[in-house]
């Protein structure tokens, strides 16, 4: 069974999270890390499971503005972000999980993650689980202590999840 774990990132936290849950992952799967600008379109992935992540910009998954705002703030140019990649997505038949890095303090309302997931689901992806946040410090991070840990685990426990059989019962996000 394969994977890829694509993500968006301009500060380099998301990316560092990718990483971590790839790691979980590989303890049951082959997988490969991809930054979005360089993946091909989702339908066009010949893996089992997907997991996208990005960062959460403006209450959600990010857009042209916010991630020009990231840059101009010092963060790293993003060209295309997992919304726009996943919008030209085909309908896709694989399993499928969506984190984000979120600002933990002040907890604003609003995450990636959960409209990812929604946009997988949408596109016929089977949910392994429910999105997952993981928590950086300040608008450019850095992630809180232990937040690498808590994404390796994630990625062991997503990789549990996408070995076993299907599950009829999963919910929508």
């Amino acid at each position: 069974m394969d994977a890829a774990v694509v993500y968006e990132s301009s500060w380099g936290n998301t990316r560092a999270v990718a990483q971590a849950v790839a790691q979980g992952l590989r303890e049951r799967l082959d997988v490969e890390v991809l930054e979005v600008g360089t993946a091909p379109p989702p339908h066009e992935l010949t893996v089992d499971v997907l997991v996208v992540g990005g960062p959460t910009h403006a209450f959600g998954m990010s857009r042209p503005a916010t991630r020009e705002d990231a840059e101009h703030r010092g963060g790293q140019h993003v060209g295309t972000g997992i919304r726009e990649w996943l919008a030209s997505s085909e309908p896709l038949d694989l399993r499928g999980a969506a984190f984000d890095t979120h600002l933990r303090h002040p907890d604003l309302p609003g995450h990636a993650s959960r409209k990812a997931a929604k946009a997988l689901h949408r596109l016929g992806a089977d949910l392994l689980t429910q999105p997952e946040s993981f928590w950086v410090e300040g608008t450019e991070g850095p992630l809180l202590p232990g937040e690498l840990d808590r994404a390796r685990a994630w990625g062991t426990e997503l990789a549990a999840l996408a070995s076993s059989p299907d599950d009829p019962t999963k919910e929508e996000p």
